[in-house]
């Protein structure tokens, strides 16, 4: 699904790709973007020949940038959402499901955390990871912590996927 998600927005930036820094930029893009991330930056960087020492801090980089911005905001944003009609019922919800299981996140947060963002599967990563934080009240900086660990790990996953295993069976 993310290979295939990542080569049709290949395919929007056309041959911006040919252009000085075009690579760099589109891998920026994709791995700031929600639901694709540093997953789809990398996965982008391979299938661009984009050399992988380049492309490896850029997708952490781009991947790790709003995440401070999520801790620091969501909540605010929840309790303003809460004073609408039209928010206020999925907002409620989504407090009182975190809420029911706090209890058993709670005893392995950290750990917890960082396996959910690090473990690239669809659904996860560093954007549902800091929203699930935010959600729970965990502390932010050990958040913001939990989530850059669980990004690298990520990282060095799909850098494997990315420049070894998937270039060798789509390219060769």
């Amino acid at each position: 699904m993310a290979e295939s998600l990542v080569n049709n927005i290949l395919g929007l930036f056309g041959n911006f790709a040919s252009s000085p820094f075009g690579k760099e930029i589109i891998v920026f893009v994709i791995s700031l973007l929600p639901i694709l991330e540093l997953r789809g930056g990398l996965l982008a960087a391979g299938a661009l020949n984009l050399n992988p020492f380049i492309a490896y801090p850029i997708a952490i980089i781009a991947n790790l940038l709003p995440i401070p911005f999520i801790l620091m905001f969501l909540t605010p944003i929840f309790n303003w959402m809460k004073k609408t009609k039209l928010f206020k019922g999925m907002v409620e919800k989504l407090e009182k499901k975190a809420e029911k299981n706090k209890g058993k996140f709670e005893k392995g947060e950290f750990l917890a955390l960082i396996l959910f963002v690090g473990i690239p599967v669809p659904g996860t990563g560093a954007w549902t990871g800091a929203l699930i934080a935010s959600v729970l009240g965990m502390n932010k900086k050990k958040a913001m912590i939990a989530i850059t660990i669980g990004v690298f790990m990520a990282s060095i996953i799909m850098m494997f996927l990315s420049y070894g295993l998937l270039n060798n069976v789509m390219y060769k």
